[in-house]
């Protein structure tokens, strides 16, 4: 799985925001902001990658354990689904 295209991330006042570009904004009206474990997982999703992937950049990068890991990115990712913003 991967971020569609159309979508990028802006810095707004200290805040990191997914916007949408192009084609993308006909249909996304909002703004999604993330958090920095969001941001760094948005920037792992900009390739093709596997939550098992997800998991073990999270683990090596952030003081979490592998259960807890998991589930924060199955969350995130069942947000960003909800959203359409994966391929």
């Amino acid at each position: 799985m991967k971020i569609k295209d159309g979508f990028m991330l802006r810095e707004v006042a200290s805040q990191t925001m997914v916007v949408a570009i192009g084609e993308a904004s006909k249909t996304f009206n909002g703004i999604i902001r993330l958090n920095p474990t969001g941001k760094f997982l948005w920037e792992k999703l900009k390739t093709e990658t596997t939550v098992e992937e997800l998991t073990a950049a999270m683990t090596s990068e952030y003081d979490i354990d592998e259960t807890t890991a998991n589930q924060d990115i199955i969350d995130f990712i069942n947000t960003l689904k909800g959203a359409d913003l994966l391929a």
